[in-house]
């Protein structure tokens, strides 16, 4: 089993549901004891949101490429960004690492069910491109929230849900998110903020929803599993 290295802690919640998936998934496919092989680089998410409130992105690229990099020294072999937002930085990390850094925006992309997904996540995430053209990339078109839908969810993810924050009265209202993505023709909405999946499952819907969090796990695990080279 490969290594698998969990860059972390934006927010712990998210990273708690990454290191628990990837640990069932693993015990799911060897059975008995098995758990997954995992190095985590858990982070203070206050010096990040920072980053991200000042628009200081050359200097989170930098910290998240510096801790990737030790994620790897460590003993990775292969890494994971646990945050959809902080894929903005994807390219510095993925410049830093001669190991595979799987990017989140690929397994959503093959798990698409239709040509047109919904789009859901911080307003950072939704607002900015970087994840929108990789979507694109792949051939997939691309629906975002109106204005209004995006605060409401933004407000969701930071405000409660990254605080541990589960309310009857916030599921209501992303659900009339999604309902409403559906209705404008989505034929599926992705997750992509690993929190929401707290709070959001397949009932929530009435189209499927694509777990950004668990798929991209999904594909480390079926990583770390594969069989290695044989050596000649």
């Amino acid at each position: 089993m490969r290594t698998i290295g969990l860059l972390g802690g934006m927010s712990w919640e998210s990273t708690a549901l990454y290191y628990r998936i990837a640990n069932e998934l693993v015990r799911e496919r060897l059975g008995g004891l098995a758990s997954a092989s995992l190095l985590v680089r858990s982070l203070d998410f206050r010096v990040i949101r920072e980053c991200q409130l000042e628009d200081r992105w050359d200097d989170a690229a930098a910290l998240l490429a510096a801790e990737a990099r030790a994620l790897e020294s460590a003993g990775a072999e292969l890494v994971l960004l646990c945050t959809k937002y902080m894929h903005r930085t994807a390219p510095a990390i993925e410049a830093a690492l001669d190991v595979p850094f799987l990017h989140i925006a690929d397994p959503v992309a093959a798990a698409a069910p239709g040509p047109t997904i919904g789009l859901l996540g911080t307003a950072g995430t939704v607002r900015a491109p970087f994840l929108r053209d990789r979507l694109a990339a792949a051939g997939l078109s691309v629906l975002v929230p109106p204005e209004d839908d995006v605060d409401r969810v933004d407000a969701a993810i930071f405000d409660e849900l990254c605080r541990g924050v589960l309310s009857d009265a916030t599921r209501a209202d992303l659900r009339a998110v999604v309902r409403r993505l559906a209705e404008r023709g989505a034929d599926a909405v992705a997750l992509c903020c690993t929190e929401l999946e707290l709070l959001l499952g397949p009932g929530d819907s009435p189209v499927p929803l694509l777990p950004s969090a668990r798929l991209h796990v999904t594909a480390a695990v079926e990583a770390a599993l594969a069989p290695r080279p044989a050596v000649v």
